[in-house]
């Protein structure tokens, strides 16, 4: 039983599981480099409409480490809830925060989790088909602005971006009367949510949203320019109000288009996150009925289109239809079938310092077949190899405040370590 069949609903029938991973149609690929703290005045380039062969897969960081890495899982916590990320403050805490699926956030401070939580909005969420509190992000600036972020489906099954902030008396209990929702999504169905949040480079909140679910994005979502759903955005969130869109986003000033959109195509990205060292992003966008893939995208280079619904993977979709020109498209760095693996799990690239073997490559699982493999690169192809076949149901990964790697167990709530030799 795959992540999605397990909080499916009638309307994904076809569907079954998988969450991250569509990809490839380039809209553009253009710009250099971001300003790693003017979110609001990041350089970019309108995205523009090519046609002709699918573009090339982005270049491939070098990864130094030996290949294939070894990897080890050690028991780290248990006794979660259907835990899905965990994450920390950046404010030199040392403390990790869990993100539990039915609406908590719980907080593990001096290896320790702590019985209160520091979030509890269980009442404002709604858990049924692929449903639940998803993400919480912090800012650059937590130390001193106090405030955090969720995504979460609430109550009418919508999807809600909303900020809150840390109490002031107590650092692991956050104000639960200060929340100020940023944006609500309508959903159209009750699977493809997609959930993640995270903070860039350049300061500004990164936000993943799902097609709006059933099969097939009925509604042509992922390819709809007038709609979140089926995006990645880029959004700030720094001034008074709900958010500002960046000067630098790819399609501000571009007719019937979002300004909030950074990239298109997606289905459903279950979990997406930036390389700490060199800004690259990496997208796991979640399959329809054959393939799951791992996009890669260069520090800065939005504006893409990684396909869906006209592709799954590197396959035009429907399957045995033609590719389709006029678009190009951004093919994945990585994909593999249903003989594997049915639900794609998006990790993160490791920058520990405990396992120099590990150093630069990036980690991901699937939720079905709890296998996961490292993504890397040797002579400048991207390479992907599977390091570990185990009976977790992965629900995500984590990354704590020193760089070390976690793994989600959704089923029985516990939590590895993933080591290194």
């Amino acid at each position: 039983m795959s992540f999605e069949r397990l909080f499916s609903s009638a309307y994904d029938r076809e569907d079954r599981v998988r969450h991250i991973r569509d990809r490839l149609l380039t809209t553009a690929l253009l710009f250099a480099s971001l300003l790693a703290s003017a979110c609001a005045t990041q350089p970019g380039s309108p995205a523009t409409t090519t046609t002709g062969a699918p573009v090339p897969t982005p270049a491939v960081p070098a990864t130094a480490t030996p290949w294939p890495p070894v990897i080890a899982l050690e028991p780290a916590w248990s006794g979660f809830r259907q835990p899905v990320l965990l994450t920390h403050a950046g404010d030199n805490s040392g403390r990790a925060f869990v993100v539990e699926l039915p609406g908590r956030v719980r907080v593990i401070d001096g290896g320790k989790v702590l019985t209160k939580p520091f979030l509890d909005i269980s009442s404002r969420v709604s858990t049924g088909g692929e449903r639940g509190l998803f993400s919480v992000a912090f800012p650059p600036d937590y130390v001193t602005s106090g405030r955090f972020y969720v995504d979460y489906t609430n109550t009418a099954g919508d999807s809600v971006i909303a900020r809150y902030r840390v109490s002031a008396s107590d650092r692991n209990r956050a104000d639960a009367a200060s929340a100020q929702v940023l944006m609500t999504v309508k959903q159209p169905y009750a699977n493809h949510n997609g959930g993640q949040l995270a903070f860039g480079p350049d300061g500004c909140l990164y936000i993943g949203f799902g097609d709006g679910g059933s099969g097939g994005d009925p509604q042509g979502n992922g390819q709809n320019p007038r709609t979140l759903l089926g995006k990645l955005l880029r959004i700030d969130v720094r001034g008074a109000g709900a958010y500002s869109v960046p000067k630098g986003n790819p399609f501000v000033g571009a007719a019937g288009v979002r300004p909030e959109i950074w990239d298109l195509g997606l289905r459903n990205p279950w979990r997406f996150s930036f390389d700490t060292k060199t800004g690259d992003l990496y997208i796991a966008d979640v399959g329809q009925n054959a393939w799951e893939e791992i996009d890669m995208e260069p520090l800065g280079a939005g504006g893409r289109n990684y396909g869906w619904n006209r592709y799954e993977g590197t396959h035009a979709y429907p399957p045995g239809s033609a590719a389709q020109p006029p678009m190009t498209f951004t093919m994945p760095v990585a994909e593999y079938g249903h003989d594997v693996g049915e639900s794609v799990a998006g990790g993160f690239v490791y920058r520990g310092t405990r396992y120099p073997s590990l150093q630069g490559v990036y980690f991901y699982g699937d939720y079905t077949s709890g296998r996961i493999w490292a993504l890397g690169s040797r002579g400048g192809v991207w390479k992907t190899q599977q390091v570990a076949k185990t009976r977790l149901a992965i629900a995500g990964f984590g990354q704590n405040e020193s760089g070390e790697l976690y793994v989600l167990d959704l089923s029985s709530g516990n939590i590895a370590h993933i080591t290194g030799r």
